[in-house]
């Protein structure tokens, strides 16, 4: 059962499908109203789950499921993933992309590849204060608090203090 993503619990389950590229406003409708239409349906052992979905920034689709009334199982979280895939291929968006996502100087999402990381704190494109997304959050309250997050107080913080000793 479908309900609007401000009314499921705090502790909810979430899943972040990070978009390989900024969504466009035709292509957020057409994503938002199938991914409602599957959520409504969407079912754990042939009961109803109570689930939302809904995409943030023009560029992540966050799926949450409030497991205090049925747990998803392993086949219903596999059939929200072939969602994703499916509606990826059809409309040639890549959600699985692992890039570290930030926002950059002027407030639009970036991505850069984890493996050019280090050298984009070298570069100084990535600093301290820069706001990066925590796509591993598990649940709504650790989305709302701890999905948006500063590089230096995440995994990142390594790389500051390398930077600093060379």
């Amino acid at each position: 059962m479908y309900i609007p993503f401000s009314s499921i619990d705090l502790q909810a389950r979430i899943w972040i499908y990070q978009s390989g590229r900024a969504l466009t406003d035709q292509e957020t409708g057409i994503i938002t109203e199938t991914l409602k239409a599957s959520l409504d349906e969407w079912q754990a052992h042939g009961k109803k789950l109570t689930a939302s979905g809904k995409i943030f920034e023009n560029r992540f689709v966050v799926i949450a499921v409030d497991e205090r009334d049925e747990l998803p199982s392993g086949c219903s979280i596999d059939t929200s993933t072939h969602w994703l895939k499916e509606i990826g291929q059809r409309m040639n968006i890549d959600f699985f992309d692992r890039s570290l996502a930030y926002l950059d100087d002027n407030h639009e999402v970036q991505t850069i590849p984890v493996p050019k990381i280090r050298q984009a704190v070298m570069d100084e494109i990535i600093h301290p204060d820069t706001t990066i997304f925590d796509n591993q959050v598990s649940t709504k309250a650790q989305w709302m608090n701890r999905w948006k997050i500063q590089a230096s107080h995440s995994w990142l913080s390594r790389y500051f203090s390398e930077q600093t000793s060379s």
